[in-house]
């Protein structure tokens, strides 16, 4: 069974009632379990839970120190294209929005590899609008080949492609996928996705499960909180990676919760997710998912991702340009605003600080061809 089979024998709204229905005593007999259900999960996805922030974030301390120790993964972003064919009313790269179009050649990929090069930084994450018919697997291959002895660890974050469009990115050095579900209810994807071939609700919901069949060693989800009713789409986020966590055991699965920015558009999000409601998402995902990545970005302004790294956090990027090029400032056209402006050491310094190790390298190809 697929996971949009298993996603369409729920009702998003039937879900919403029963988490906001979640009492204290639900909260608290959640809190006493090892291993959370489902029902558990909502329980403390609910608002009943914020009453018990202290003790949820002390017990998803202790998981997070046993399953990955005082570790930080760091990671930079590499844009490629702004490029886009759809039509996303909350997104920067909207295609009727008017800024700046690049795809960037060959010389100035080869110059943003050599900045973050430098940087420290071996954990890249390929980005692009989703337009396969300018930007497509052969430039992406071609890109990756230009950067792939720079770094040991190359993922992309794309347009959803087949499993045998997969499979060719993995042959080629690409070693994990990002791959945002945005909103897990129809109607509202629909009503947010009204042209191109994103408004695909399916195909972009199959897209972690095809990666993870063609082998790729990491895959990361998220959805986009302010879309929808947040605590409701973060239990389809919970269902979705445990489904892929249970049916690829091979794949290390990651979360990202990122909240709507100011971009070009100007979209008004559905609602704010505010900084305490941030917080108990990260621990609910924790306590129900202890082998879990939980990844945040510079979207998040660095006071607040400083006093995350004891509540559940695992991997954060440093460091990032969110427009093509914009490490060698060649260009604008962000896709949304950096909040963390740190330099990677500076960051690094601060998470040192912390009592934390940053880890900018804990992966390489020689692990899979024992070259």
């Amino acid at each position: 069974m697929s996971f949009e089979q298993v996603l369409d024998t729920y009702k998003f709204n039937e879900v919403k009632d029963f988490i906001f229905s979640r009492s204290a005593r639900d909260v608290e007999f959640a809190l006493g379990q090892e291993k959370l259900n489902e029902e558990d999960f909502a329980s403390l996805l609910s608002p009943a839970a914020e009453g018990y922030m202290e003790e949820m974030a002390q017990k998803a301390n202790r998981i997070t120190l046993q399953r990955f120790g005082k570790t930080i993964k760091i990671y930079a972003p590499i844009y490629l294209s702004n490029e886009c064919s759809n039509s996303c009313i909350y997104c920067g790269f909207n295609r009727h929005n008017e800024i700046p179009r690049v795809i960037l050649t060959d010389e100035q990929i080869k110059r943003e590899v050599e900045i973050i090069h430098n940087m420290g930084i071996r954990h890249v994450l390929l980005v692009t609008g989703e337009f396969p018919a300018k930007v497509g697997t052969d430039y992406l291959i071609n890109s990756v080949n230009l950067m792939k002895d720079k770094f040991s660890s190359v993922c992309i974050e794309v347009y959803p492609m087949s499993q045998e469009d997969y499979e060719l990115m993995y042959k080629n050095g690409v070693d994990g996928l990002t791959m945002f579900q945005e909103t897990y209810n129809r109607a509202k994807y629909a009503e947010v996705h009204p042209a191109g071939k994103k408004r695909d609700f399916g195909w972009r919901l199959g897209g972690p499960e095809r990666g993870a069949a063609a082998g790729f060693r990491t895959i990361g989800m998220g959805a986009l909180m302010g879309l929808e009713e947040f605590r409701t789409d973060q239990f389809f986020l919970g269902l979705h990676s445990n489904y892929i966590m249970r049916n690829f055991w091979k794949t290390h699965v990651s979360l990202s919760l990122p909240r709507i920015r100011q971009a070009s558009g100007n979209f008004k999000p559905h609602e704010i997710v505010n900084d305490l409601n941030y917080v108990q998402m990260i621990l609910a995902h924790r306590l129900f998912q202890h082998d879990i990545g939980i990844n945040v970005s510079t979207r998040e302004t660095r006071e607040f991702r400083d006093n995350l790294l004891r509540l559940g956090v695992t991997h954060m990027s440093a460091g990032s340009k969110t427009e093509p090029g914009g490490y060698a400032k060649e260009h604008d056209g962000k896709q949304f605003q950096v909040e963390d402006t740190r330099t990677v050491e500076e960051f690094c310094a601060m998470v040192r600080a912390n009592g934390y190790d940053p880890v900018l390298k804990d992966w390489d190809t020689y692990f899979l061809n024992g070259e």
